[in-house]
């Protein structure tokens, strides 16, 4: 608005614009900056689009497309920036050579829907026409739509902040915060899109990757699987154990830009996840009462491990705002886990429960917990079907149909496994497992969901396959030994 520095502000989610603060926010020139994200009918350009120019708040160490020199160096409003293809540009050179070129939207052109892609399929709806392809083949064969499904609510609601960002490097139309927009919802914008085109980066936990494949599943029923995206994972908040298998890492905190994000989308790898049904029939009742049904990615346990995650989550839902710190949070899991190891409330498991292997009973040693395993990762970064990795073992996937199934003989014994000082008693690998908990209440869970189950008889069988992206660059926790398995996956493909 006064075109001087500013310490203070309020910033456009879209395009980046700022203004200061005590100012009128929605500022003179607020038409012309607003980022379109689908061109009126009669626009020219559609086929041609010319750069949308801002005046200022071009980012720090930017350079001019023309001459090459540092832009934004004045502290006031100075020089040009295209809010599509993030280009910045002098006053001078602007005049000069850039008023009337077109833009290609950048870098990130290949992730980006064009808003004159929007234009152009609003009108063929209306004509009754569904041939996109022929859309998309102006935008070449690299074309790989994204669409962000972003919780803001995850990591200490640092996803509401990841949604600002994205929106400004893409199409806003393409970005969605899951807590306002389902997944099943917002995953509509695919039906839009070429087939086998579109992927998607979820930004949040393991819980709302689940979320957003459940929603997956129910595009499938309906008939659109030809419209099915890729997957990505931008893990916010702490564990996820899952997005880490696939190469994303545990956590992020903002160590990258999220212009390296978008990069490393765009290098990820196809591959195909396992998904189970977990189907919990309660004793009794005479058949009455409907089985619970569960849909599991990761893992499913009984024993200590649930149990601190049961007693975790039970003291989280009487005082929320005490349970915003990760270091917190550990802290608790740490005193539930010591206090098991002196009260082992799970002892003397095997004679609570009768486990199968693809219709096969397994006799079992004197456990405390069994663990039926999907992925690599376990408990916030363990190779737990590895241990210690002096073993042999069979080599364990996500994609081959197979679950692996451990045992542990206590709390202590799982820190143990943690920090590779202890291998887990490996009972075996199958594609059913059945579990029939006799007597007693025991703690389970499934992908990190804890409850206090009584009798009753677990089954888990394969449900379906995930198509996931696999990012190679990220080292995980246990990068050394996992790079074997991990070849192997990508050799399959």
């Amino acid at each position: 608005v006064c075109a001087q520095h500013i310490l203070q502000g309020a910033s456009a989610d879209c395009c980046g614009l700022r203004v200061g603060r005590g100012l009128p926010q929605e500022g003179p020139t607020s038409a012309s900056s607003a980022k379109e994200i689908v061109l009126k009918p009669d626009a020219k350009a559609l086929d041609a689009m010319p750069h949308h120019w801002i005046r200022g708040n071009v980012p720090l160490c930017s350079c001019c497309v023309v001459c090459t020199q540092q832009c934004g160096s004045q502290p006031k409003l100075c020089d040009y920036r295209c809010i599509w293809c993030q280009k910045t540009v002098h006053d001078e050179c602007m005049r000069s050579s850039l008023k009337n070129e077109t833009c290609d939207f950048g870098e990130f052109r290949n992730l980006i829907i064009p808003p004159s892609y929007l234009t152009s399929i609003n009108q063929m709806r209306k004509d009754k026409k569904t041939d996109y392809a022929m859309l998309a083949s102006k935008l070449g064969k690299q074309w790989t739509p994204l669409i962000i499904l972003a919780n803001s609510r995850s990591g200490t609601n640092m996803g509401d902040g990841l949604l600002g960002e994205f929106r400004i490097l893409l199409n806003p139309v393409q970005v969605f915060d899951v807590t306002k927009t389902p997944p099943i919802k917002a995953l509509q914008l695919c039906t839009l899109l070429p087939y086998h085109s579109a992927r998607v980066l979820v930004c949040g936990g393991d819980g709302t990757v689940g979320w957003v494949l459940d929603a997956i599943d129910e595009m499938k029923i309906k008939g659109q699987e030809k419209y099915i995206p890729q997957v990505a994972v931008l893990p916010l908040g702490t564990g996820n154990d899952l997005s880490n298998t696939l190469g994303w890492g545990t956590s992020y905190t903002g160590e990258i830009p999220v212009a390296q994000v978008l990069r490393n989308v765009m290098e990820a790898d196809g591959i195909k996840l396992d998904r189970w049904k977990v189907q919990v029939t309660n004793k009794g009742y005479y058949n009455l009462r409907k089985p619970k049904e569960f849909t599991m990615n990761n893992y499913f346990s009984v024993g200590p491990d649930a149990l601190m995650a049961l007693n975790f989550h039970a003291h989280r839902e009487k005082a929320p705002s005490l349970f915003s710190s990760r270091i917190l949070n550990k802290a608790v899991y740490l005193f539930y886990g010591t206090k098991d190891c002196l009260v082992q409330e799970c002892k003397d498991l095997n004679k609570k429960v009768e486990l199968e292997l693809d219709g096969e009973r397994v006799e079992l040693p004197n456990l405390e917990g069994i663990i039926v395993l999907n992925i690599g990762y376990w408990g916030g970064g363990c190779r737990l079907w590895e241990g210690m990795g002096d073993e042999t073992y069979p080599l364990a996937r996500h994609d081959d149909g197979l679950l692996e199934v451990v045992g542990v003989y206590g709390s202590f014994h799982c820190a143990q496994i943690q920090v590779k000082l202890a291998n887990p008693f490996r009972i075996g690998q199958a594609h059913t497992v059945r579990l029939i908990l006799k007597c007693s209440m025991m703690p389970m869970q499934v992908d990190g969901e804890p409850w206090a189950q009584g009798p009753c008889t677990v089954t888990i069988t394969h449900k379906t396959h995930a198509l996931m992206l696999y990012f190679s660059g990220e080292q995980t926790d246990d990068d050394v030994s996992s790079n074997s398995d991990q070849e192997d996956i990508k050799d399959t493909e």
